[in-house]
């Protein structure tokens, strides 16, 4: 019987995609902002093909044949790719919509809410796993939660922190009226290069992974397949830390920075303008950017640590890596976002004792 329900509904699939798509990249009137949305719009589309195709035909394999018609294989491909492809493109836009009307970036929101989704389910598994062994499996599930918040709270130290620069602006008297002059700081994040060199790592240390069906790889293929395992943590940590010094070095501009202050009439006391300013600020994000590549590859591999003192591996995953990265940093930054909001109605902070601590304390050097 042929599937007439199964291709009207990829019919109707491919029609919502190409208005979207054509949605996406028809508006030229804004300018850069929306060729950037185009080229990301035409990339995200073309990744999603490509891996949902992949993922269809690994589905349409021998190892699952016998769940899927013969007959049927290449609608379940297709099907299956159209599908995956309209999903992606759809939680992109609903990730555009967040960030148009909402608090922060919608993409982070939406995959903040899928991380925080498994952790019930991971506290579940964990509690099963501690709790009929007896022996003092309770104290040491009460252990790993309080080694959880103790992490989580370092994980904030180590995103909010920064190291302020003093930068003196001169004096200016426009008639009767003085500008300048005020002393200002200019914040140097400790972790400016975010999770991304946990991403870049993580794809890294996969590729191996894809020899083992290889004999002669096997082994090789094993040690990058367990994330507990000493070689694999090892390696990974180093490049984290490589990864987030040359992460730095791509987003980090000194010179720019230095011209800048240099337009606004700003200086950094006891430092010349110009080159030996941004030389300064450099050698300052050079220092700062170490203890923080150590920490973040830290952090990288604490659920591989977790793995090897017990922890169940979908609780362990909470102890650090890019789930307790991104959930960390989202919702530090929708509670600035938050607060912000407040501030500009004349509220209050969320606390009692006004302002959240660490945020707003320091009024940035305008560039």
């Amino acid at each position: 019987m042929f599937p007439y329900k199964l291709v009207f509904v990829v019919f109707e699939t491919v029609v919502d995609f190409f208005q979207y798509f054509n949605v996406c990249v028809s508006d030229r009137s804004i300018g850069t902002k929306i060729k950037i949305n185009q080229y990301t719009t035409y990339l995200t589309v073309g990744d999603a093909l490509l891996q949902a195709s992949a993922y269809a035909q690994y589905l349409n394999s021998p190892r699952y044949r016998h769940a899927i018609l013969l007959q049927y294989a290449f609608y379940f491909w297709l099907s299956t790719t159209v599908l995956l492809t309209a999903g992606t493109l759809f939680v992109m836009w609903l990730g555009e919509k967040i960030t148009d009307k909402g608090l922060g970036n919608g993409a982070s929101v939406i995959i903040m809410v899928g991380i925080l989704a498994r952790l019930p389910q991971a506290f579940w598994q964990e509690w099963q796993a501690k709790i009929p062994t007896g022996g003092g499996g309770l104290l040491i599930f009460v252990i790993e939660i309080a080694v959880l918040i103790a992490i989580i709270m370092g994980l904030i130290v180590l995103i909010q922190g920064v190291r302020k620069i003093p930068v003196q602006y001169a004096k200016q008297i426009v008639g009767n009226r003085q500008f300048g002059g005020a002393r200002q700081f200019l914040p140097m994040k400790v972790n400016s290069s975010g999770v991304m060199p946990i991403i870049f790592a993580q794809a890294i240390m996969f590729l191996p992974t894809l020899l083992s069906n290889f004999e002669t790889t096997q082994g090789l293929a094993r040690i990058f397949g367990d994330h507990s395992n000493f070689w694999y943590m090892l390696i990974y940590a180093v490049m984290v830390i490589g990864f987030t010094f040359l992460y730095t070095a791509l987003i980090f501009n000194p010179k720019q920075i230095a011209d800048d202050l240099k337009r606004n009439n700003g200086f950094i006391p006891g430092v010349k303008p110009g080159q030996p300013t941004a030389d300064y600020i450099g050698a300052v994000m050079d220092k700062i950017t170490l203890p923080g590549a150590i920490l973040l590859a830290i952090v990288g591999i604490l659920p591989g640590f977790a793995q090897r003192l017990g922890v169940q591996p979908a609780f362990s995953s909470f102890f650090g890596g890019t789930s307790l990265l991104i959930m960390v940093g989202v919702i530090l930054d929708t509670l600035q976002q938050i607060e912000t909001q407040l501030l500009m109605r004349q509220y209050d902070g969320l606390m009692k004792s006004g302002r959240i601590q660490g945020r707003q304390t320091v009024s940035p050097a305008s560039m």
